[in-house]
């Protein structure tokens, strides 16, 4: 009797594992359909960075996208805003990418869920009056829905800015 208890028991428990093991939490996957594309996209806006084609960027977005992190805050900006953004800095700077690294992943079953591209690399601004230069390292992800950008977030390195421009980290007084 112990037996058939324990071999029911464990017959049980082989028909609730796949249950168990297919109640799965977030999914990410490196390979997916569209995945060239979203790549495609994301390398189109950064190229058009370097070239200062503001125009080309934009039109990498999606008329509702938003952009989040130029600044260093946790700013948020429209298309429209990004637009001006970075007419203003390309007007004033040449950016070179170097360094450049991409990723697409899709997640499902997430509060992120979506085709997106990760890029890591070095964005080296030069000013074209002076002719200083600044290597800002930096990480985006952007979010591509229909072969467009919807959500882009930008992380960068804002200690290379601010040193640049005379700004001194210094202890606390003791």
């Amino acid at each position: 009797m112990k037996i058939l208890k324990a071999s029911m028991a464990l017959v049980l428990l082989m028909m609730l594992m796949p249950m168990i093991s297919n109640a799965q939490g977030p999914v990410t996957t490196l390979e997916f359909p569209n995945a060239a594309k979203a790549l495609d996209v994301v390398q189109k806006y950064t190229k058009a960075l370097q070239a200062g084609d503001v125009a080309t960027m934009n039109a990498q977005l999606a008329p509702g996208a938003m952009i989040h992190g130029l600044g260093g805050g946790m700013d948020s900006l429209t298309v429209a805003q990004h637009r001006e953004y970075y007419t203003n800095s390309t007007n004033q700077y040449k950016h070179t990418l170097s360094n450049e690294l991409y990723l697409p992943v899709k997640v499902t079953n997430n509060w992120n869920e979506g085709e997106w591209v990760f890029s890591w690399g070095v964005n080296t601004i030069q000013d074209k009056k002076t002719g200083k230069t600044i290597p800002v390292p930096y990480h985006t992800a952007g979010r591509v829905e229909n072969g467009k950008i919807v959500s882009l977030r930008y992380w960068y390195d804002m200690w290379n800015i601010m040193e640049s421009q005379g700004f001194e980290v210094k202890p606390p007084s003791k």
